[in-house]
């Protein structure tokens, strides 16, 4: 039988208004419930009619024929649903993006949602989105890759709740490998660095690493 990993159709039928305005007023849900006062029993009136509401989407029947299409699915099928620029996962930060010449540009704001030390993003948050900036970045210039190493210097606390600007783009094509730089700022202020070496695993290891084909018992390095 198929793996279950979850129900993924495609962009177009996954991301439709009503379940875009969802998303947005589930990561305000987040958010609240992070940084608003409330006693005991509101607290718990809320968690009881937030159970009927999750009890009425879980029903919701999963079949085989969706678990065979969750391994059809493809890269841009997963965007809608990605930890930092998906419109639809929740705890993904309202990020604006923008291609010009191979080069991304991403405007927003993290929330207390992803806070580290306090009033601060967490530095994991600030490696995840380098982790996916980069890799867009690799893609708006033709070189998609997997990620095989990346290093962030983190030079000044990321603060929250403020407008921030992440760049990226790739610095140079080594055959199969991508490097890949990007920087994170706080209006004039670089708060974090990152530099990433990509690598294009090609259809056959893609295949192995997240189809059908039966995965090695051993490691594998995917690097050329």
């Amino acid at each position: 039988m198929a793996r279950r990993v979850g129900w993924y159709p495609d962009a177009a039928t996954f991301s439709t208004p009503a379940r875009l305005h969802l998303s947005s007023v589930t990561r305000r849900l987040v958010d609240a419930i992070l940084t608003v006062p409330a006693d005991e029993a509101q607290l718990e009136q809320h968690a009881a009619d937030l159970e009927l509401l999750v009890a009425r989407l879980e029903g919701a029947k999963f079949d085989d024929a969706d678990a065979a299409r969750a391994l059809e699915r493809s890269h841009d099928d997963y965007l809608p649903r990605s930890p930092l620029v998906g419109e639809l996962n929740v705890v993904a930060p309202p990020f604006s993006w923008e291609f010009h010449d191979g080069r991304v540009r991403a405007h927003g704001v993290f929330s207390a949602a992803h806070e580290g030390p306090p009033g601060y993003v967490h530095g994991g948050w600030v490696a995840l989105a380098f982790d996916e900036a980069l890799g867009i970045a690799n893609v708006a210039s033709g070189n998609p890759g997997m990620t095989a190493r990346l290093t962030v210097r983190y030079r000044r606390p990321t603060p929250l709740h403020v407008d921030l600007v992440m760049e990226a783009w790739a610095d140079r094509v080594e055959g199969r490998r991508v490097h890949t730089i990007g920087r994170l700022m706080d209006g004039d202020t670089v708060t974090a660095e990152a530099e990433g070496m990509f690598v294009n695993i090609g259809a056959e290891r893609a295949l192995e690493y997240f189809g059908e084909r039966p995965v090695s018992p051993e490691p594998t390095d995917p690097l050329p």
